[in-house]
C-alpha cells in the first residue's frame, strides 16, 4: 500500500475554455457517499480503502459471526500474517519493513477492518499503533531492528501491557514494578484486558521504577512471563484478550525502552491508537446502517418496505447524517496528523463524539430490524456490544470529556 500522494494537477491556463455551469457538472446523489467526501481522497487513499475492503470481505465477513459466537479468533496469526502481506501492521511507521502509509490511509484501513469487527481493528491497532509505535519512537537501534521487522510482517505479534487490574484510567498509579538486580532488570506485577496478549512474540510493559515509569520490551517466552487468556466475555469475543503475570521476571538492561520516561510514552502511543478509533468506529456504524438500509428496503409490513414509512426514513437520515459528518472528522483529523498539527485534545474530540455516535447508530439500526437485529445472521448486535468496549477502553468517555473540560476551561477536573 503506497504512502506517496501524487502531485497537484496544475491549474488551468488562462486561455482554457470555460467551466460548464456547475448544474451541468453536477454528480448524481450517492447514497453510499452522500457528502461526496471521496472527492477527499487520493487515488492512493482510494487504493489502499479498497484493498483492506476486499481483504475484509474475503477474510473476515464470511467467518465472525462464527468467530463471535464461539468466542475465538483461532486463525489470529494466518490473519495478522496476511495483514502484514497487506502492508496494515505499523502501517504509518516508516523503515523497518514498514509501509510508511499517511495518517489518513491507515484510518481509512481501520474503518474497513472495524466495518468487518472490532477485534480486527484491534489486533491491527494494539500492534502497530501501540506495541510497533512504541518500539519505533522511544526503543533502541537495536529493539528496533530485532522486533519491527518481524512485527511488521505478522511473524511476531506484539501486545501493550498499561492496564492493570485496579488502575485503568490512573496508570500512574500502577503496581508492576522493575527493580534493578546487577545490570539486569526484575519485573513483578500484573496487567489486564490485554489485546494479542496470549498469542503474543513480545510485550511492551510499562512498569514502576525508582527514575519513574519505564517500558519495556518483554519476549514472551521470558521465565516467570504468562498470559492466560480472558474468557466470557460479552464484547470483542472475536479477539483474544489475556491477563499478563510478571513473576520476578529478569530482562537484560537492553530490554528498557530508553528514549522515555513517565507516563508521556505510554499516553502518547495511547493518543495514536485513539486515532484508529476515531476512523474504526465509524465503519462498525457504516455496517450497522447499510445493513439497516438494505433490510429497509426489503422488510415488508403493512404491504408495502418499511423503508417507506415516515419513521424509519427519519431513522435512516438522522443514523446517515451522524455517520458522514463522523467519517468527516476523522478525515480533518487524519489531515491534521499528516500535517503534523494534530493534539491529543483534538483525539479525544474524535473519539468521544465518534463512538457515542457509532453505538448510537447500532442501536437504531437495531429497531429498524425488529427482532431480527439481535440475530448473528446481522451484524447489528455483533458490532453494538463490541462498541460497548471501545466506548470505555484507551480513555472512557469521562477521561475524554474531562481532558476537553481543561482545554476548554484552563482547569483541572482531574483530581
Amino acid at each position: 500500500m503506497s504512502a506517496k500522494s501524487p502531485s497537484p494537477s496544475p491549474s488551468p491556463s488562462p486561455s482554457a475554455p470555460s467551466s460548464p455551469s456547475p448544474a451541468a457538472k453536477r454528480p448524481s446523489f450517492d447514497p453510499h457517499d452522500p457528502l461526496g467526501i471521496d472527492d477527499l481522497l487520493e487515488p492512493e487513499d482510494l487504493a489502499v480503502r479498497d484493498t483492506v475492503r476486499r481483504w475484509v470481505a474475503e477474510r473476515v465477513t464470511p467467518h465472525v459471526a462464527g468467530w463471535y459466537e464461539t468466542g475465538e479468533l483461532p486463525v489470529v496469526r494466518e490473519l495478522a500474517r496476511e495483514l502484514g502481506s497487506l502492508g496494515a501492521l505499523g502501517m504509518s511507521l516508516e523503515g523497518y519493513g514498514c509501509a510508511g502509509a499517511s495518517a489518513v490511509q491507515y484510518g481509512l484501513a481501520c474503518l474497513e477492518l472495524e466495518a468487518g469487527d472490532s477485534g480486527i481493528r484491534s489486533l491491527v491497532s494494539v500492534q502497530g499503533s501501540l506495541a510497533m509505535y512504541a518500539i519505533h519512537r522511544f526503543g533502541s537501534e537495536a529493539q528496533r531492528e530485532r522486533w519491527l521487522p518481524r512485527m511488521a510482517t505478522g511473524e511476531v505479534i506484539g501486545c501493550f501491557g498499561l492496564t492493570e487490574p485496579d488502575h485503568g484510567s490512573d496508570p500512574g498509579s500502577m503496581r508492576t514494578y522493575a527493580k534493578r538486580d546487577g545490570s539486569d532488570w526484575v519485573l513483578n506485577g500484573r496487567k489486564m484486558w490485554i489485546t494479542n496478549g496470549s498469542v503474543a512474540g513480545v510485550a511492551v510493559v510499562w512498569a514502576q521504577t525508582e527514575d519513574g515509569i519505564r517500558g519495556f520490551a518483554v519476549p514472551t517466552d521470558s521465565p516467570g512471563f504468562s498470559a492466560p487468556e480472558i474468557k466470557h466475555k460479552w464484547s470483542l469475543r472475536a479477539s483474544v484478550t489475556s491477563e499478563l503475570v510478571l513473576d520476578d521476571v529478569r530482562l537484560p538492561a537492553d530490554a528498557v525502552l530508553p528514549e522515555v520516561t513517565g507516563l508521556r510514552g505510554p499516553l502518547s502511543c495511547l493518543s495514536h491508537a485513539r486515532y484508529g478509533i476515531v476512523w474504526g468506529a465509524m465503519g462498525a456504524a457504516r455496517s450497522s446502517f447499510e445493513t439497516a438500509v438494505d433490510y429497509a428496503k426489503s422488510r415488508e409490513q403493512f404491504g408495502r418496505p418499511i423503508g417507506g414509512f415516515q419513521l424509519t426514513q427519519a431513522k435512516l437520515a438522522d443514523m446517515a447524517v451522524e455517520l458522514h459528518k463522523g467519517i468527516l472528522l476523522a478525515h480533518h483529523l487524519g489531515r491534521r496528523m499528516d500535517a503534523g498539527r494534530l493534539r491529543p485534545e483534538q483525539v479525544s474530540f474524535g473519539k468521544l463524539n465518534n463512538v457515542r455516535e457509532a453505538i448510537e447508530i447500532c442501536r437504531t439500526a437495531r429497531t429498524i430490524l425488529g427482532a431480527n437485529g439481535i440475530s448473528l445472521e446481522y451484524p447489528v448486535m455483533r458490532h453494538a456490544t463490541n462498541l460497548e468496549s471501545v466506548l470505555t477502553y484507551e480513555g472512557t468517555v469521562e477521561m475524554h470529556q474531562l481532558v476537553l473540560g481543561k482545554a476548554l476551561t484552563g482547569l483541572d477536573a482531574f483530581r
